[in-house]
């Protein structure tokens, strides 16, 4: 018997990346999947690779999370293809990394869009069906960027509201069964972070080490890392924890 036996998980942004190592894990421990991305080729394709376990099922859909019609669409579509739904993970995520007297108007609102009204979209929509059935785990995932990162204004703004987001949700669904807390990500090896490193002008591999460097574990993070920590804490072995952020960095700067 999986944790996630019986269980559908809706994950945005799960085409690939850290997205896609939480619904591997997740499929792996039994759960049904909804891969969620603005590419449905791309999430159907990750959907057709997940390790799905007995009789669970996995569907790509396609969405614009910022956008109201499309992630109610999406979570409706979900329910319907999957049969119901159980976990969310607010996951979907950009970069416009500029200084701030670079930053232009658009790229502030597009970060903004996703990864903070996106995960006001899906959890709005997604709690209808939380609330009714009195079961439901949200996590949503900030970063440690959240603590300030010089060139993103509009990314550490967006995921410390991911926080403030969180912690409120907690305090208003926690009567309702619902659980909701979020992950703050320090580097995970992944194509975004290997796009930073082509937008400094550094080698992936090169960029890697002095991450690595910098935290006390001496080691950058896997997609697998962060799934580790969501399998845990959207399952019901965390059901007294909520409101909560869990900074999975390695140790950071201590």
């Amino acid at each position: 018997m999986g944790r996630y036996d019986g269980r559908v998980a809706v994950i945005t942004g799960a085409a690939r990346g850290i997205g896609l190592g939480i619904a591997t894990r997740l499929a792996e421990e039994g759960a049904s999947i909804a891969v969620i991305d603005l590419d449905e080729s791309a999430a159907a394709e990750s959907a057709g690779r997940l390790p799905l376990q007995g009789e669970a099922k996995a569907v790509g859909i396609g969405a614009d999370v910022s956008d109201t019609d499309s992630g109610e669409a999406a979570v409706t579509r979900a329910v319907e293809e999957l049969g119901g739904i159980h976990v969310l993970v607010n996951n979907a995520g950009i970069t416009r990394d500029n200084l701030l007297f670079k930053m232009t108007d658009a790229d502030w609102d597009s970060v903004m869009g996703v990864h903070l009204r996106g995960a006001f979209v899906m959890t709005r929509a997604a709690q209808k069906h939380f609330v009714a059935q009195k079961y439901g785990k949200i996590l949503n995932l900030s970063s440690t960027s959240a603590l300030g990162n010089r060139g993103q204004a509009n990314y550490s703004a967006a995921k410390m509201g991911v926080q403030g987001l969180t912690r409120t949700l907690g305090l208003e669904l926690g009567p309702y069964g619902v659980n909701v807390n979020a992950v703050a990500p320090g580097f995970i090896a992944t194509e975004m972070t290997d796009a930073t490193a082509a937008r400094l002008k550094m080698d992936v591999d090169e960029f890697r080490r002095l991450s690595a460097e910098a935290n006390p574990v001496k080691r950058v993070g896997q997609p697998e890392d962060i799934a580790a920590a969501v399998a845990f804490l959207c399952s019901d072995e965390a059901s007294y924890i909520t409101g909560q952020t869990l900074y999975v960095d390695g140790g950071g700067k201590l």
